[in-house]
């Protein structure tokens, strides 16, 4: 798929299908995909579509044009400036963290620069592919903010913590290639072939893993970070019961043993669930 198809319309995210995936790109590339809050309110919308959806099995994350996001709009970012605060219009029913909330698995494609705010989102997807040679940055310290939105919580559990204050406190400018090497991002795409290559991945997870298993084991990974190692061990002792009491463990073993695709069923989640 080309992202640039997207450039064609006025609409900040676009939603689409590929196969069993449902492909989310923000789209304002004259503005290299600037944060907006309608933008959020449409790619959180998005979210919970394709979690309620039974036919959706993974989600793509990318941007439309040459960037995956530069982060919030500067316009709003100068009105907020300028007033010393965050009006009421611009407070979100739904925190950043939302998209960790999702069943499905969400990955990044992340296509071009990507900093701020777009550096935050693109951490809270749960794999990232990046177009080789493409730029991130947190920005935040740049312009006299500090790690917002849950990313000083995050970033660490990613990178460890002094990759994270080094990010965090410098806001400097790192290469896709920087980000695999500290482990920011999964894999490296060329340019071309960064959401194609994403899609593969997602279709792979669709086509292989068993959509109940994966969103038990998304909850469970960043439930754990927040619990101690006896409790975390309990709790996949019980969530292991219940799986194997279930018909999806015969179908996985069945159909190894046959040499054939798995046939798992889909999942219908609200956010959270």
């Amino acid at each position: 798929m080309n992202t640039a198809e997207a450039n064609s319309t006025d609409t900040p995210v676009i939603v689409s299908r590929e196969g069993s995936t449902m492909v989310i790109t923000l789209s304002r590339p004259d503005r290299m995909n600037a944060w907006t809050p309608t933008m959020e309110t449409m790619y959180f919308d998005a979210l919970t579509e394709a979690a309620a959806d039974e036919s959706v099995r993974a989600i793509v994350l990318t941007g439309a044009g040459r960037g995956f996001c530069a982060g919030a709009d500067m316009d709003d970012l100068s009105d907020i400036g300028a007033s010393g605060e965050i009006t009421a219009g611009r407070i979100q029913a739904r925190k950043k963290t939302f998209p960790l909330s999702i069943s499905k698995p969400l990955i990044a494609a992340i296509n071009g620069p990507c900093a701020g705010l777009g550096f935050v989102q693109s951490m809270m997807c749960d794999v990232r592919f990046a177009a080789e040679g493409a730029k991130m940055a947190t920005s935040f310290s740049k312009i006299g903010l500090i790690a917002e939105h849950g990313i000083s919580w995050l970033l660490p559990k990613i990178v460890g913590l002094s990759h994270s204050l080094d990010l965090l406190m410098s806001g400097r400018v790192i290469t896709a290639e920087d980000a695999l090497s500290i482990g920011l991002v999964n894999y490296l795409s060329t340019p071309e072939n960064v959401l194609d290559d994403a899609l593969k991945y997602a279709d792979t997870l669709a086509r292989t893993a068993s959509p109940n298993a994966m969103a038990v084991i998304k909850k469970q990974v960043y439930a754990h970070l927040l619990k101690d190692l006896d409790a975390a061990l309990a709790e996949s002792d019980q969530l292991m019961h219940e799986a194997i009491s279930n018909k999806e463990m015969a179908e996985g073993v069945a159909a190894f043993g046959e040499r054939r695709a798995p046939n798992y069923a889909g999942i219908s989640l609200q956010p959270g669930e």
